[in-house]
């Protein structure tokens, strides 16, 4: 029976993965407000109603990637050594997960972030989840050397804004740049507050 499970685990995976997919190059082919459910499903080869069995929007479809790699993230940071500081931890942790540059993931994350910039509807799903993705932060730091009273909730605040800085910038120049090298350069300036 696990068996199974985890092929139809992997389908559901691979379905939401390819709807994602679909509705990402749809919208950077044709702009988001040209892009229907139905040609989202039709992209990726499915009904609608099974569309609306993994996602709830095309923003949703299109911001899956995100959801994934925060949730990764929380997860990848809380398996850092206790012994760290949080922002070690955050910093760590960041970099693991990082894209790496000239791979399909790290033109998705362009791609995602440019249209995110540029239409209010992604933009407040993305906001979105980073406000859930800071909470989930500040749980997972809680607890490491440095970390008493407020600090983990300037903490994630300030990781949060240095990665939206890298992003943004990273963007803005066309992705001419290392992501990881613009984010080290915001994560300096941002340490000499946080020794």
């Amino acid at each position: 029976m696990e068996t199974i499970t985890g092929l139809r685990e992997r389908k559901k995976a691979a379905t939401r993965q390819a709807v994602h997919e679909a509705a990402l190059r749809l919208t950077v082919e044709h702009g988001i407000e040209n892009v229907t459910v139905e040609a989202i499903a039709d992209a990726a080869d499915i009904s609608r109603r099974t569309f609306s069995n993994y996602f709830s929007s095309k923003e949703d479809a299109l911001l899956f990637d995100e959801e994934r790699r925060t949730r990764t993230l929380v997860e990848t940071l809380r398996q850092r050594p206790p012994e760290e500081t949080a922002w070690q931890a955050l910093l760590a942790a960041a970099h693991s997960l990082s894209p790496r540059t000239g791979t399909p993931e790290e033109r998705a994350w362009a791609a995602r972030s440019k249209l995110a910039m540029r239409h209010p509807s992604l933009l407040a799903r993305q906001m979105s989840i980073h406000v859930a993705l800071e909470r989930d932060l500040v749980e997972a730091i809680t607890g490491r050397p440095g970390t008493e009273h407020i600090r983990p909730e300037v903490y994630a605040g300030a990781f949060l804004t240095s990665l939206r800085i890298a992003t943004r910038r990273w963007v803005e120049r066309g992705g001419s740049e290392d992501l990881m090298e613009l984010l080290d350069e915001i994560e300096q300036e941002i340490s000499l507050a946080f020794p």
